[in-house]
């Protein structure tokens, strides 16, 4: 018998202070897909908050709201019924000898990577029979023919020993670019993304030119931002938001695993000590 996994991914702040090239991935198993798409629907009709939930959308008034939203999302992660990945790179740690094409195709290479293994997909069986992958893309910020360039690529991973022993299988008409106004999943991927970038680029101290104090929407995005981290703890004690997250001896549980982060390495590095933070 075959199932279907549903990976909405999303991607924001290619260059920032510290960190750069965050990538996103919330993943669901499509018999619990109409569950958590009507739980996180209901949530915020009760919460009035509109027809979109962002990341930047967070005001003093608003935060509440985004936290008890946040509330229900990562109750879907401890249920096992929703998994979220956040991939990004450091800026200390740049890229050694690439080419100019190299560079100029960073962007899709980086999420051509994050896709093939940022949910451990290779440990994903469970059972003999076919898993079908089915990748929704939030809409991609490249020409027509690159972004279906792309998509050719992720649909070859079939060809990938991994994929195949794991019996994972994606269609090319199953991957598609979408509209983050009309899928909810995706919604709540950009909050949770946003304040993990929004932490590690040091955008809580921000304070508005010519002014000693923070502005209220900084301090509403850090509650938010704390309240994210504290749920995240309490499902991984001590998780450290700016580093790879740990397997504790079992590759496997990077399938396993309802919340982790990838900080994505190059296999040649320079280091560079001018974005060290504190510099």
């Amino acid at each position: 018998m075959s199932r279907e996994l549903v990976l909405y991914c999303d991607e924001s702040d290619i260059s920032g202070k510290h960190f750069s090239n965050f990538y996103g991935g919330a993943l669901v198993e499509s018999h619990h897909l109409d569950e958590v798409v009507a739980t996180l629907e209901a949530r915020k009709v009760e919460l009035n908050l509109g027809a979109e939930v962002k990341w930047q959308k967070i005001s003093e008034a608003y935060a509440d709201k985004y936290m008890a939203l946040l509330d229900t999302v990562f109750l879907l992660v401890r249920e096992a019924k929703l998994k979220l990945r956040v991939m990004f790179t450091q800026n200390y740690f740049a890229a050694k000898n690439l080419t100019r094409e190299q560079r100029e195709r960073a962007f899709f290479v980086l999420y051509y990577q994050f896709v093939k293994h940022a949910f451990g997909l290779q440990h994903s069986a469970n059972g003999p029979g076919i898993t079908h992958l089915r990748i929704y893309f939030d809409k991609l910020p490249d020409k027509a023919e690159k972004c279906a360039e792309f998509k050719d690529y992720v649909a070859r991973l079939n060809k990938s020993a991994a994929f195949r022993e794991a019996g994972i299988r994606i269609r090319r008409d199953q991957l598609a670019e979408i509209d983050s106004k009309e899928h909810v999943i995706l919604q709540a991927l950009d909050v949770v993304m946003g304040a993990m970038q929004f932490r590690l680029n040091d955008k809580h101290l921000e304070k508005p030119a010519g002014e000693r104090v923070r502005g209220k929407r900084t301090r509403a995005k850090e509650a938010v931002y704390k309240f994210a981290n504290a749920q995240i703890r309490g499902i991984y004690p001590g998780f450290n938001i700016g580093v790879s997250t740990g397997v504790q001896g079992n590759a496997v549980n990077r399938w396993r695993h309802g919340y982790r982060h990838w900080l994505f390495m190059p296999a040649e590095v320079e280091i560079r000590p001018e974005y060290a933070k504190g510099k």
